[in-house]
């Protein structure tokens, strides 16, 4: 009986022995691979730069989130817009009238233009701006396509044709085009007489609230929102030379200006932040035609 015991003692010590063989790999089990938080949750941070606080949120290509215009025949708030369409994240969108409130940029909806700035007639029949009026209807647009089974996104001028294969779904004109290079002169933005500037209702080379948005080599989208500060209302914010540098900076290999100044604010998870001061220090409110959300 002790020589049972004995010899099996021995064969269970021979047993665990083996199980640790420095050559013996681990059991291996099938499984899903994950991506880390970091590749598809949206990433939002604020950074101090030249005399403003910009405010990014990153919608990482592998994120179940989408970005789409929407606009409002009344002019409403961004917090309005966010509300109505259920957006995590909101920026302001394209150009407009506000004496009029009419669009001075085009918008697509669904593939269909909702907002055409040939309707707006204070645009086009203004004596002023009939030199440009060619370039101002050729302006940059953000665009998101439907490519088989893909969502694709783009920033391209509006003369430009859909890819072989993909479907134009959404649009929102704004302008100028930041990168890969600032396009202000060829898009009716600036024009220059006997070497002066003539043109510039963007105030391009002055600091100021501006908003952007961008894609990364990788196909993420970069919403950039640039805020002035209280203490420095007329010295505060980013050029549009600037912009682009920093947008840049963050891996942003095309990116368009979308309408700045006043109009600029960006609502993330139930807060807004504006970006224009007045001289007394305090936020300006202004009430929006277009709106770019993330859903």
């Amino acid at each position: 009986m002790r020589k049972i015991i004995f010899l099996s003692l021995i064969l269970i010590g021979l047993g665990v022995l083996l199980c640790f063989r420095p050559d013996r790999k681990p059991p291996s089990f099938p499984s899903s691979r994950v991506l880390p938080a970091s590749k598809k949750d949206l990433q939002y941070k604020t950074h101090s730069v030249k005399q403003s606080v910009v405010h990014t949120l990153l919608i990482p290509a592998s994120s179940r989130f989408l970005v789409t215009p929407t606009l409002s025949p009344e002019l409403s708030s961004l917090e309005s817009f966010a509300q109505k369409h259920q957006a995590i994240a909101a920026i302001n969108g394209g150009f407009f009238d506000p004496e009029n409130r009419k669009s001075t940029s085009y918008v697509m909806l669904q593939g269909i233009w909702v907002a055409d700035p040939k309707d707006n007639k204070r645009l086009m029949n203004n004596p002023k701006l009939r030199p440009y009026l060619k370039k101002i209807l050729n302006r940059t647009e953000f665009r998101r396509y439907r490519c088989g089974q893909t969502v694709r996104y783009d920033i391209t001028l509006h003369s430009e044709p859909s890819p072989t294969g993909c479907q134009l779904l959404d649009a929102l004109g704004g302008g100028p085009r930041l990168l890969p290079e600032l396009t202000s002169v060829q898009e009716g933005f600036v024009d220059f007489a006997n070497g002066k500037v003539i043109r510039d209702p963007l105030g391009s080379s002055q600091p100021n609230a501006r908003s952007a948005i961008g894609i990364t080599s990788d196909g993420s989208l970069l919403v950039v929102m640039v805020a002035q500060k209280p203490e420095a209302p007329s010295n505060s914010g980013l050029s549009l030379l600037a912009l682009a540098a920093f947008m840049k900076t963050q891996g942003v290999e095309k990116a368009m200006n979308l309408d700045g100044g006043s109009s600029s604010c960006f609502y993330y998870k139930g807060k807004t932040v504006y970006g224009k001061i007045n001289q007394q220090g305090n936020q300006v409110r202004r009430e929006l035609f277009s709106v770019l959300v993330i859903r």
